[in-house]
């Protein structure tokens, strides 16, 4: 919290093209971007359409396009400026059950490492968090559903969540401040070093070592 800060919101729907236009048609002067909306769901690869698919990849990677191409090029006049995208460690190991999800995150990370190709010789960065499985409003949301479905406490059905992740090395979800300490990092002067990365906050899923 910054005492005495102005904050304004724009609600946009990120599935529709068009309200992301208007959005960004509205954004003033841009100092900082993260990309952090996305949508994910467990779901059956041969019986996902073509629909399903659109919403994964408008929602979770044409919106940081759209936004992306909207304030990059003023960030490089000015010679400085951040982007940051929330992707995931289901983006590098994707899931089978979740794999359009995976194919947007993935998206997502290349699209990231790309744009900061374009910011050679001036002081803008673009980089990506890896986040693993986070306690995230919409993961609470899904735990209490399931627990309502089945009659039971909803932390037994986030612990055996918990347990079919054996390779995490924190042995539990993420705190989503967890990963918003990183961001406020690599958003920060401090982190002017920091180019073109996907920099991890994952509790160690992932097992290499790079």
């Amino acid at each position: 919290m910054v005492p005495g800060a102005s904050v304004e919101v724009i609600a946009a729907d990120f599935a529709e093209p068009d309200q992301v236009t208007d959005l960004v048609a509205r954004l003033g002067e841009v100092d900082i971007l993260i990309n952090n909306v996305g949508v994910f769901d467990l779901v059956d690869f041969a019986t996902t359409d073509d629909a399903a698919w659109d919403h994964y990849l408008q929602v979770d990677l044409m919106s940081a396009v759209r936004l992306s191409r909207a304030v990059l090029p003023r960030m490089l006049e000015r010679g400085s400026g951040r982007i940051l995208s929330i992707a995931s460690e289901s983006g590098v190991n994707v899931p089978a059950d979740m794999i359009p999800y995976g194919v947007a995150k993935a998206g997502l990370i290349a699209l990231s490492n790309g744009l900061a190709k374009l910011t050679r010789g001036t002081e803008v960065t673009v980089n990506t968090i890896l986040g693993g499985p986070t306690y995230s409003d919409g993961v609470a949301e899904v735990v209490e559903g399931i627990a309502q479905v089945q009659g039971v406490d909803s932390s037994n059905v986030k612990r055996g969540i918990e347990a079919t992740r054996p390779e995490s090395l924190l042995g539990r979800f993420l705190d989503p401040k967890e990963i918003a300490t990183l961001a406020a990092y690599l958003v920060s002067p401090l982190a002017s070093a920091t180019n073109g990365a996907a920099i991890r906050a994952d509790g160690g899923v992932l097992t290499t070592t790079l």
